[in-house]
């Protein structure tokens, strides 16, 4: 996977030639005064490729995981350790719904404007209708910076936490949800 090493801070100098939806998120990001540096790659679309980015991009890249009820009327999206297992068992119980599974990549495109493998917190500024609920891992919710995809799987941003918190989800009218997701590795 190729990776250009420069670690930049904010928006590409030239957008040409990048998607509106990412340069909607540098937008964003720039009119709320958040910082971010940035790293661009190839398109990293499992955690694995992530974890080749993550020593460049300075910050570990989130698990980003958009789920669903059965009867699909009810959308989640879950930010947790990219390296901690999932059992939607354990969440399930935390958040009261049952019967948890991958949404359908129709309904990411649907609600978020985002593929499999392009899930990123900031794809909640296309949800205008807030039908997907942000779950946020403690580990996640608690830690200073960690790394997600600007809406497209070919660049990775490091973004404060602190400043999601306070200036992104407000903005965007947004309560996260947090949760504790145990963390079953063995070691």
């Amino acid at each position: 996977m190729y990776i250009d090493t420069t670690l930049y801070t904010g928006r590409p100098a030239d957008c040409t030639g990048r998607l509106e939806k990412e340069v909607a998120c540098y937008d964003l990001l720039d009119a709320l005064g958040i910082s971010y540096q940035r790293v661009d790659h190839d398109a990293a679309d499992t955690i694995t490729a992530c974890e080749e980015v993550e020593g460049y991009l300075g910050a570990k890249i989130c698990k980003n995981l958009v789920l669903c009820n059965r009867q699909k009327t009810d959308f989640y999206l879950l930010l947790m350790d990219g390296e901690k297992p999932f059992h939607t068992k354990d969440l399930s119980k935390q958040i009261g719904s049952s019967r948890l599974s991958f949404a359908p990549p129709e309904e990411m495109e649907k609600y978020l404007g985002v593929t499999p493998g392009s899930a990123t917190i900031l794809a909640l500024m296309n949800d205008k209708e807030h039908k997907v609920r942000l779950v946020l891992d403690r580990s996640v919710a608690d830690g200073d910076v960690f790394g997600c995809h600007p809406c497209i799987n070919t660049s990775s941003l490091a973004l404060s936490m602190k400043e999601i918190r306070s200036k992104f989800l407000p903005h965007l009218g947004i309560e996260a949800m947090i949760v504790d997701l145990p963390d079953d590795r063995e070691g």
